[in-house]
């Protein structure tokens, strides 16, 4: 598997663990997901530029 494959299995695993669906997560706010998107926007542009 290259190196893109396993930052889209890591993009998948992080966004289906940041939806606020146990009691406890729901008073967490935006952080979660706001930090994912940026999380997904450093790694996509790298990856639509082709330098991964």
């Amino acid at each position: 598997m290259n190196l893109a494959g396993v930052l889209l299995v890591a993009l998948m695993l992080i966004l289906i663990s940041v939806m606020p669906v146990w009691p406890h997560t729901r008073h967490w706010g935006y952080l979660p997901s706001g930090v994912t998107a940026t999380v997904v926007l450093v790694m996509l542009l790298p990856l639509l530029g082709g330098t991964i």
